[in-house]
């Protein structure tokens, strides 16, 4: 019995204490790619989305390093002018400019792109990467169910809104924060708002694979445009996206040094934004700042066609 006890023992703290140890080659690791390119961005323009935390403020703050004007688009006006006023402390580009967007109400975001193109004659890149990962069912004031109506219809409207201006000012990009979990994720147009089968880690997977299909139909309709459309997945980010689950928020502490980052998770969404070899590369996906694979249900063409017609019926609109 003593001797099972020492054993227990030895194994309790030994296995914390390896971790401990070997926590610097975890974290270098699970880092992953990083942006190279040193472009520059003055006189570009930007809109990123749910640019107050995480990877969004990174890359807010990097592409404010680079000397774009950066228009944060957020929900939360008061976390979103401290993040502006961080970066723009930091960066010395005051530039740095928060706009009221919420994803979960059609009205806010019709109104965010009528302030925008009021204000604004450019927009050159246009970042898609505010999300909500899992909530419980809810829906957003459209009634959509929330995953697909902020993560999917919220981004698919603010581009149909902006992309005139972007075509306008071609070269131009959109870039739409995916996730590997799209591989997870499958389109149900029976019940597309969860409302017959409800699971909140599928809902977000579906959210995700609507995401890589949009970008791919978009970047074939933009073909010739000047506009391309990627999407990416960041990585496993130690972020606030699991703030609406208590047991994912724990874990996510608990494991946080096999986590990337919010500044290594947005090397991709930079990578995307700027390098220059990818100024003409549309409709891929990418990850560690490469091409990645895509789920085969993320390389279906038809049923990319029948959700963006779906997608536009839902939000009322013709986007030909």
């Amino acid at each position: 019995m003593l001797n099972c006890l020492g054993t227990m023992l030895g194994i309790f703290i030994s296995v914390p204490l390896l971790l401990f140890m070997a926590a610097p080659y975890i974290r270098r690791y699970v880092a992953g790619g990083v942006c190279k390119s040193t472009a520059k961005l003055n006189g570009k323009v930007v809109v990123i989305t749910g640019a107050n935390t995480g990877i969004g403020k990174e890359t807010a703050r990097d592409l404010a390093h680079r000397g774009a004007k950066v228009i944060m688009a957020c929900r939360d006006m008061a976390k979103g002018e401290a993040a502006a006023s961080e970066i723009r402390a930091e960066t010395g580009n005051q530039q740095v400019i928060v706009k009221k967007l919420d994803l979960a109400d059609t009205r806010s975001i019709r109104a965010f792109a009528e302030n925008f193109l009021a204000e604004e004659k450019q927009l050159h890149i246009l970042i898609n990467n505010a999300g909500v990962m899992l909530s419980l069912y809810s829906k957003t004031a459209d009634g959509f169910e929330m995953h697909l109506g902020v993560n999917h219809l919220g981004h698919f409207l603010l581009t149909f809104l902006l992309l005139g201006c972007l075509k306008q000012s071609a070269p131009a990009r959109i870039v739409n924060v995916s996730s590997l979990a799209h591989y997870g994720g499958r389109i149900h147009f029976h019940d597309l708002q969860g409302e017959k089968c409800y699971k909140w880690g599928l809902a977000y997977c579906h959210s995700k694979l609507a995401n890589v299909l949009f970008t791919r139909e978009l970047a074939r309709r933009l073909q010739g445009t000047g506009v391309t459309a990627n999407a990416l997945h960041p990585g496993a980010v130690y972020s606030e996206l699991v703030r609406h689950s208590i047991l994912m928020t724990l874990m996510w502490k608990t494991f946080s040094f096999f986590l990337k980052t919010p500044r290594q998770g947005a090397q991709t969404t930079v990578y995307c934004a700027v390098a220059e070899e990818l100024e003409s590369v549309t409709g891929q996906y990418f990850s560690d700042c490469r091409p990645a694979n895509v789920a085969p249900q993320g390389r279906n063409d038809e049923l990319a066609k029948k959700l963006w017609n779906v997608s536009c019926e839902l939000l009322g609109i013709q986007w030909d």
